[in-house]
């Protein structure tokens, strides 16, 4: 069940690694941070649907391997204390969200970079399972199932999940951080809305 992805001009690809659809959590996120990334990027057509949601796959960084292009990785925080954007330098393609500390083994996988080959995304990565931040979503969302916030319930499931993945060590495999210092890959920058440009004012902690 290994799924391809691959930035836009295909100077980045590799694999997310799963043995069934159901590894991980597919998610539509509507919130203004995820919306602000887009626009970021350039790039908001492929990216956001048209109530401004982004089609996320949430699982542990360790499934994500890169075999080609790790050098084109960039990172963005659209927030002082937001979570890391990654995209790649060569055609800003979204890659991924994950939180601002290598301990935490984590990402949110975009859409834009999975290449689900022959299949659709429904078959490659399930279904739709929970659609939040649906107070920033733009114009009327025709599904009645989704959450104005993040429910706990979701919450609490994530943080399980990530507690496992933590004591696994699948925080020492994430092609976002650096394996022996914990220091991200590339240095975050902060995207400032206001001028449409990004500082290079490295915003860790």
């Amino acid at each position: 069940m290994d799924v391809s992805i691959r930035c836009r001009c295909g100077a980045l690809c590799g694999s997310l690694r799963r043995e069934s659809p159901n590894v991980g959590f597919r998610i539509v996120c509507y919130c203004d941070d995820c919306q602000a990334f887009a626009r970021f990027l350039g790039n908001e057509g492929p990216i956001l649907d048209t109530n401004g949601g982004t089609d996320i796959v949430q699982l542990s960084a360790a499934r994500l391997h890169i075999t080609a292009g790790a050098d084109q990785l960039a990172c963005v925080r659209v927030t002082p204390k937001g979570l890391y954007r990654w995209y790649t330098r060569c055609c800003r393609t979204p890659i991924g969200n994950t939180l601002p500390t290598h301990q935490a083994p984590f990402v949110g996988v975009i859409h834009a970079c999975i290449d689900p080959g022959p299949q659709s995304l429904d078959d490659v990565l399930g279904p739709v399972s929970l659609r939040v931040m649906a107070k920033f979503a733009v114009g009327s969302l025709p599904t009645r199932d989704a959450h104005q916030t993040f429910p706990l319930s979701h919450v609490l499931r994530l943080v399980a999940s990530m507690l496992g993945w933590r004591l696994r060590g699948d925080h020492k495999h994430s092609p976002f951080f650096d394996a022996a210092t914990g220091a991200p890959v590339a240095v975050p920058q902060r995207y400032d809305g206001a001028t449409g440009s990004p500082s290079a004012t490295d915003t860790r902690p």
